[in-house]
C-alpha cells in the first residue's frame, strides 16, 4: 500500500461529500490523548457512502481503522498508516418510539442515555458517563455498575467488507464480557436498536445522578485515560491485585498507574504510547509474579 492509494480514497470520499482530514493526530480523537497522525481521516456522511468507501478501500488495498470517541484505544506514537473512518455526528441520529430507541453508531452514549431519560425509559442508566459512542459500546459490550449493553440491545445493523448491510438480532451478537461478534469480524456497526422499559423520570434521573457521582468519586476523571486498562479477572478485581502488588502510582514517563484507582493507567501529561505500554507490561509481569494472575489488557492497541 502506498500513500497514493490512500490519497485516491481520500479524493473519492471528498467527491461523495464526506469530510476529509489529512495528517490528523489520533491524539485529538482518543480519550487517552495519545497517538500520532493518521494518513487520512474520513467522516462518512451516510451509511451508503461508508459502504462505497469500504469497497474502494478494499479495491485499493488501503488499511482502515474505525473510530468513534476513541475511549478504549491506545494508538501508536507513529500514527496510523491508512485511512481512519470516523463514525461521528452524521451517523449519530437518535429516534424514540414507545419503549424502543433506534440510534446510529456515532451517537454518544451519554446522548442516548439522555434521550432515554427524556422519554421516561429505564434500563440504560448504567451507561451514563461512559465516554464512548453507541457503536463502541456495542462493539465491546460496555458495562458498568451491574449493567451491560447485552441487557438492552435488541438488534444491531452493520456493514460487511463487501458493502452489504446486515441486521443481527440479539441472539446472533455473541455479547459477553467486553466482547461481541464484531470483535472477531471486520464488520462496521452503523446502528443499534435498544429495548427499554417505562419508568418514572425522577427515578431514572436519580439513578443516573448517583452513578455519575460514583464515577467521579472513584475514577481518575481528571486525567486522560482509556477507562479500565485491564479486564476483570474471574473472582477478583484488577485494581485490587495491582494495589496489593505495590504498584499504585508506578510511572514511566507521563504514564502512571492511577493513585486514585489502580485499575486505570492515566496520562499525567505528555505520555506516549510507549510509556503506557511499558506501564502495562510491568503491571502484568509484577502482578503475575506476586499473585499468579495474568491480567488481560482491555484497551485496544492500535499500531
Amino acid at each position: 500500500m502506498t500513500l497514493t492509494e490512500t490519497e485516491r480514497l481520500a479524493e473519492a470520499a471528498e467527491k461523495l461529500g464526506c469530510a476529509v482530514k489529512r495528517g490528523e493526530p489520533l491524539a485529538e480523537h482518543t480519550t487517552f490523548r495519545i497517538g500520532g497522525a493518521s494518513d487520512v481521516m474520513i467522516t462518512p456522511d451516510s451509511a451508503e457512502n461508508l459502504a462505497k468507501l469500504v469497497l474502494l478501500a478494499r479495491e485499493y488495498g488501503v488499511r482502515t481503522l474505525v473510530l468513534g470517541k476513541g475511549s478504549n484505544m491506545l494508538c501508536a506514537d507513529e500514527g496510523f498508516r491508512g485511512a481512519v473512518f470516523l463514525i461521528d455526528k452524521p451517523l449519530g441520529n437518535i429516534e424514540v418510539s414507545g419503549g424502543t430507541i433506534r440510534a446510529g453508531a456515532g451517537a454518544p452514549l451519554i446522548a442516548v442515555c439522555t434521550a432515554a431519560l427524556d422519554a421516561g425509559l429505564s434500563g440504560l442508566e448504567f451507561a451514563y458517563g461512559i465516554p464512548g459512542t453507541l457503536g463502541g459500546g456495542v462493539y465491546m459490550n460496555a458495562g458498568a455498575y451491574g449493567g451491560e449493553m447485552k441487557d438492552v440491545v435488541s438488534s444491531v445493523t452493520a456493514l460487511d467488507s463487501s458493502g452489504a448491510i446486515h441486521t443481527y438480532p440479539a441472539a446472533e451478537l455473541d455479547l459477553s464480557y467486553r466482547h461481541s461478534r464484531f470483535s472477531d469480524t471486520d464488520e462496521i456497526i452503523i446502528g443499534a436498536e435498544l429495548e427499554l422499559v417505562k419508568a418514572d423520570k425522577a427515578d431514572i434521573k436519580a439513578k443516573m445522578d448517583d452513578l455519575i457521582s460514583r464515577r467521579r468519586d472513584k475514577q481518575p476523571l481528571n486525567y486522560p485515560s482509556a477507562g479500565s486498562t485491564f479486564k476483570r479477572p474471574e473472582g477478583d478485581f484488577a485494581g485490587r491485585l495491582i494495589q496489593e502488588s505495590g504498584l499504585r502510582g508506578y510511572a514511566v514517563g507521563g504514564a502512571q498507574v492511577s493513585e486514585k484507582h489502580c485499575g486505570f493507567v492515566v496520562n499525567k501529561g505528555g505520555a506516549t504510547c510507549a510509556d503506557v505500554m511499558a506501564v502495562i507490561e510491568h503491571v502484568q509481569k509484577t502482578v503475575q509474579e506476586k499473585t499468579g494472575v495474568l491480567l488481560e489488557c482491555e484497551v485496544r492497541i492500535i499500531k
